[in-house]
């Protein structure tokens, strides 16, 4: 059997296979359908200073080859997140990762230290990249000095792990790449959804409530792929790589492309024991191409 562990800053995976923010909840809701504690890491729904309602209602919508979403961050805050999601995922035993967001620097570095304080958590994932929140979320993500500032506040109250979720939405990622890079990032995650929109003909509205959304799903994984390669050749860190990946085929492309680590998102809503499947499939495939570690495929394409 290969060997699958990986390293992502001072955190250490059992394997590359880990869940995508938003897609996964808070890990428990999905115990019934897969082993927990086989996964990699599980990183779980946005997570800001203060509690957000999100969008109205209709906020999802099936595309495709995907979906669209605007829910817009909804979540009960950090303090409830500390004093009543944390005993329940504390000793799930595999790498519970926080996503992180907010509307400021000040209040992204506020939410990172409470979250520094949790013994069990051993990495939060800056999400600078949501597109489907009125301020802050993706205004970050766009520019190289709006990434920085964030990531540099953060930095300054947040000593664990620290991932960068970065967005597809701009002229040229690896440049967003390098500059969380210099501000103390240990590693970079990409893509966030890219900007969708569905139009409902016979009401002659937008389908989603705040007219656009995130596109996730299928149709997104060959631009994903492609700005993997791209920032995993600009930067020294690692990267994750996520964006429609499906199956375990879909996860050894990125892995080639030069991710170390892997999430699935969108296909955890068509099939909830999709993560263990591709952990087996990576495996299967390693065995049958003779390599003895996931490490002798990391990057080769060039």
């Amino acid at each position: 059997m290969a060997k699958l562990n990986v390293s992502i800053g001072s955190m250490e995976l059992k394997n590359p296979v880990m869940t995508a923010s938003g897609t996964f909840g808070y890990g428990v809701e999905f115990a019934d359908f897969v082993p927990l504690d086989s996964l990699g890491g599980i990183v779980v729904k946005g997570t800001t200073l203060n509690p957000r309602e999100g969008n109205a209602y209709p906020r999802m919508a099936e595309t495709a080859q995907g979906m669209l979403n605007c829910v817009g961050l909804q979540n009960k805050g950090v303090d409830y997140f500390c004093e009543h999601i944390y005993p329940e995922i504390k000793d799930i035993h595999t790498n519970m990762i926080v996503n992180v967001s907010g509307s400021s620097p000040a209040d992204y570095a506020e939410c990172a230290a409470r979250i520094d304080a949790l013994e069990h958590i051993p990495a939060i994932e800056l999400n600078i990249s949501c597109p489907n929140v009125k301020d802050g979320g993706m205004a970050f993500g766009v520019t190289c000095e709006g990434a920085s500032s964030v990531v540099r506040a953060v930095r300054k109250r947040y000593h664990k792990t620290l991932i960068v979720k970065l967005s597809p939405n701009v002229t040229n990622i690896a440049d967003i790449a390098r500059a969380v890079e210099a501000e103390g990032a240990d590693s970079v995650s990409l893509i966030n959804t890219l900007m969708g929109m569905a139009i409902d003909i016979e009401r002659r509205r937008p389908v989603l409530s705040i007219a656009t959304g995130g596109l996730s799903g299928p149709a997104v994984k060959p631009v994903a792929l492609r700005m993997v390669w791209q920032v995993a050749k600009a930067v020294q860190i690692p990267v994750v790589g996520l964006g429609g990946i499906s199956n375990a085929h879909d996860a050894i492309e990125f892995i080639m492309a030069g991710a170390t680590a892997i999430e699935i998102g969108t296909q955890n809503f068509v099939d909830p024991s999709v993560t263990v499947k591709v952990i087996d499939g990576i495996n299967s495939w390693l065995d049958s191409h003779g390599c003895s570690s996931v490490d002798e495929i990391i990057g080769v394409i060039r």
